[in-house]
């Protein structure tokens, strides 16, 4: 079974509406869950929040306990941190002035009143079981984007999704603010976090006390130039004590920003890059949350699409749309000039669905006794998921992993193949097949995959000239092919089903050897090409790197003989291996790692 698959994970109960579903551990030794929850749809009246507890990682949970009760103000977007006393403290949306209506800046008005109000928490000392009567207000200080709101700053906007973090013994919370209400829902937004040099210590909440970060009056914004969305901060303290923050945009890059000073003063923030001055990674308007893990490394959820390419979509891009598949990549630290930076891996996919048009978002990580597990929710069924631990260790080995796997290999081939030279190619997978023991004999989905890898050398680029076939003239099998504008393209199909997918532009060069593999994955029906160790992403040119094949394409064993650069010699394929499975990314970037230290 593919654990991947979302359906494969423990459900969540709720009311109807589930969001943010996110855990701490208890000091009794059990997961408390808090999560926003009602009976209509997400922003609808009787949104409120509610806990749970589990003792087997969220197989199964104890009775919801509210926080707020559903006859309440809205009550939303709950996050929770645990003090040293094992007291666990619940903060949230209240909107306690029980406000009907919000005006929009082009003068609209929105019914929904689930981000505004009061920023407040209670708190538990018995480990999540009951929680205190009393709500305490937390003070947030005013920003611009506040007081140049429809409503001068009497009314104010804000929600938040990030998950608290401790910091040389202070709390820090995020809090997203909005300036404005509008196209998009949140027209405006920037971030801003929330310290309490004292929270983790003080017993009477009254004493509690807050300051409002960043100094001044801006919080953390998009790069200069860039859109008026900045929302949804993620922070992680780094091993020196400085803050790493990611946040989502609307401009089909995250941002990321650092402090070295505990949040008072950023670095002027950027797009997110894999390194330093290095590739941007690209994301739709959705959470991307970074945790550090108790090995000191990082793991970053995303959705791996999205760049300059959105700019110029024939129609208006939603940026809402496409959560599905998620990707994780692992961050390590490495120095930088002021101090430590984060460098990303190549990303794997970790969860996924059936159907492309379900979202999935709002993560949370939990680690336990070395196992990984994530939280997410499609906004209606919130699930945990234990995350296989060969994928998170692929991810984390990524940069040092010097092997080329064997598992699921069909066919090796080591030295080079003489031009036109046909291989007797053994029986590739069925993707999907006849399910005899179902009553109709309908479609079982067996979830398969192959990866083809090979080193292939060009010696000059005639577009057309195909580098390997099965194909027969009836469509059946794979073949890859040189495309306009330095690409690699495979088309495949089963007859009946016929699709293609092309690598970035640009990728192949002339006059070296490169490393490429290309997958299909026949759990979310993705296919994609690692070429030089690198995951295409689409660069300037697409929204997606990664491309969907029909879930209807059975198999490509077209012709039993693959036929090798049949097209001309300045064509060569140096070596070649055929899986009866889908590599991981990691798997990929091994092989190449593998072999480019063998070939030195």
């Amino acid at each position: 079974m593919d654990t991947r698959w979302i359906q494969t994970g423990s459900p969540i109960p709720s009311e109807g509406y589930a969001d943010q579903p996110y855990i701490v551990k208890t000091d009794d030794g059990a997961w408390l869950l808090v999560m926003t929850t009602g009976s209509g749809h997400e922003g609808d009246p009787g949104q409120h929040v509610v806990t749970m507890r589990s003792r087997d990682f969220g197989k199964s949970w104890e009775p919801p306990v509210d926080v707020e009760p559903k006859a309440g103000p809205e009550a939303s977007y709950a996050v929770m941190l645990k003090a040293r006393s094992g007291r666990i403290y619940c903060f949230y949306n209240h909107n306690t002035d029980r406000v009907k209506e919000v005006r929009r800046e082009d003068n609209g008005v929105y019914k929904r009143v689930d981000s505004l109000g009061h920023f407040v928490f209670k708190y538990s000392d018995d480990h999540g079981r009951s929680w205190s009567r009393e709500r305490y207000e937390v003070p947030v200080r005013e920003f611009d984007c506040d007081r140049k709101n429809v409503y001068g700053g009497k009314l104010r906007f804000f929600w938040n999704v990030g998950r608290p973090v401790v910091h040389r013994d202070a709390a820090l919370v995020p809090l997203h603010k909005v300036g404005a209400m509008g196209a998009g829902f949140f027209a405006q937004s920037e971030g801003a976090i929330l310290r309490s040099p004292n929270i983790l210590t003080e017993a009477d909440p009254r004493k509690i006390t807050w300051e409002t970060l960043p100094d001044g009056k801006v919080g953390l914004r998009t790069p200069r130039g860039g859109g008026r969305v900045s929302e949804e901060q993620s922070l992680s303290v780094m091993s020196d004590g400085s803050l790493y923050c990611v946040y989502r945009s609307i401009d089909g890059w995250p941002v990321e920003s650092y402090s070295r000073d505990g949040g008072h003063t950023w670095s002027a923030p950027q797009y997110k890059t894999q390194t330093p001055g290095g590739r941007r990674m690209k994301h739709p308007r959705a959470a991307n949350f970074a945790w550090r893990c108790a090995n000191g490394n990082y793991l970053y959820w995303y959705h791996n699409h999205g760049g300059a390419a959105t700019r110029t979509l024939p129609a208006p891009w939603d940026p809402y749309a496409d959560r599905n598949p998620v990707w994780l990549a692992a961050g390590v630290e490495r120095p930088g000039q002021d101090g430590p930076v984060i460098h990303w891996s190549e990303p794997e996919i970790a969860l996924y669905d059936d159907d492309p048009f379900i979202r999935m978002s709002y993560p949370d990580l939990i680690e336990e006794d070395g196992r990984y597990f994530l939280t997410e929710t499609q906004k209606t069924v919130g699930r945990v998921h234990e995350v296989d631990p060969g994928l998170i260790a692929g991810l984390f080995n990524q940069w040092d992993a010097e092997s080329i796997p064997t598992q699921g290999l069909l066919l090796e081939r080591t030295t080079p193949p003489a031009q036109g030279e046909q291989i007797v190619l053994p029986k590739l997978p069925e993707f999907v097949s006849r399910d005899s023991a179902r009553a109709d004999f309908g479609t079982r989905d067996n979830r398969a995959g192959i990866s083809v890898a090979f080193w292939l050398r060009l010696t000059s680029y005639l577009p057309g000239q195909v580098v390997l076939t099965n194909r027969t003239p009836q469509g059946h099998g794979f073949s890859m092919e040189l495309g306009e504008g330095g690409r690699l393209i495979a088309r495949f199909g089963d007859g009946r089903t016929s699709t293609e997918w092309s690598s970035d532009a640009g990728v192949l060069k002339t006059g070296t050897s490169q490393h490429v593999v290309w997958t299909l994955d026949g759990g979310p029906k993705v296919t994609y090409f690692v070429v030089d160790g690198r995951l295409n992403d689409g660069g300037d040119e697409r929204q997606f790197g990664w491309g969907r094949w029909s879930p209807h394409l059975r198999s490509l064993n077209g012709s039993r003989e693959l036929r090798v650069t049949p097209g001309g010699g300045n064509v060569a394929v140096e070596t070649l291996r055929i899986y009866g499975r889908a590599l991981r990314v990691s798997e990929a970037v091994s092989s190449f790692q593998a072999a480019r230290r063998h070939r030195k």
